[in-house]
């Protein structure tokens, strides 16, 4: 890769979205490329840095009346440069656990959705099972399953035309072939091999951080304003200076929000 050319393609994303407002950017593992400035080890010339600090750049830049969404998914938010989250940026912070039993099942129902079912697989056992899993971890379940179900299929058809080459004369006539099923024997057996992708020390972790998030954003949480009379009913006085009369003269200003 050329050098500026990380640089160039966040221009040209950013670009791209503003020509097609309004519109959603969706990061996904928004760490690779915003981790905390001076981290990166082995970094050569500092690329990352770059790449994040044209990425910042690029959303100071975007105006206001540009309907742009940026959203970013990441599994390290510690890592994360602080200077993406301050306000203006990436200020809304939304900590998403795991699926819970509802959600498990739901997930066992899309990742199955087009793949045929045999009447024994009860989804609702599996999604009270996998406690803990992840949509990742119930997704490598189903595969797995299907991929027993289709060895199983195959192992059949080996079979048959075993027997056909050894007694062609008393072989029936061939009848359209069934669609392999993915049946409770292939769950079970694929649950032998299920793991979790999360450890209790991970959820802790992250439990921890989406906490103490919260409090550091709890600082106004006395705030009051002044009642009828005047008196003050939280931090502020009655005889305080008015914070917005500086900016009073600057009506011919554009409009944040307009």
């Amino acid at each position: 890769m050329w050098f500026g050319e990380s640089e160039a393609n966040v221009r040209e994303i950013f670009d791209k979205a503003r020509g097609s407002a309004p519109c959603v950017l969706f990061f996904d593992e928004l760490d690779s490329i915003a981790t905390q400035r001076g981290s990166s080890v082995g970094d050569a010339g500092g690329a990352a840095d770059r790449v994040l600090n044209q990425l910042l750049t690029e959303m100071d830049g975007m105006s206001a009346k540009k309907t742009v969404f940026i959203i970013g998914a990441t599994n390290r938010p510690d890592i994360i440069d602080p200077a993406l989250l301050r306000p203006g940026r990436l200020d809304q912070l939304i900590y998403i656990p795991l699926p819970d039993e509802a959600s498990r099942f739901q997930i066992f129902k899309a990742c199955l959705r087009k793949s045929p079912i045999a009447k024994d697989v009860d989804l609702s056992a599996l999604a009270k099972y996998t406690q803990g899993f992840s949509g990742a971890d119930i997704t490598e379940i189903c595969q797995r399953a299907c991929k027993y179900a289709i060895r199983e299929n195959i192992e059949k058809d080996i079979e048959k035309e075993r027997r056909r080459s050894e007694n062609p004369e008393a072989m029936e006539e061939d009848v359209d072939d069934e669609v392999a099923e993915i049946k409770a024997a292939h769950f079970e057996e694929s649950m032998k091999y299920a793991r979790r992708s999360v450890s209790d020390a991970d959820i802790r972790k992250y439990q921890a951080f989406a906490q103490t998030l919260q409090q550091s954003r709890g600082f106004g949480s006395e705030f009051r304003f002044a009642d009828a009379s005047g008196a003050a009913t939280g931090t502020t006085t009655s005889g305080a200076a008015d914070p917005f009369a500086a900016s009073a003269g600057a009506a011919d200003e554009d409009d944040l929000y307009s």
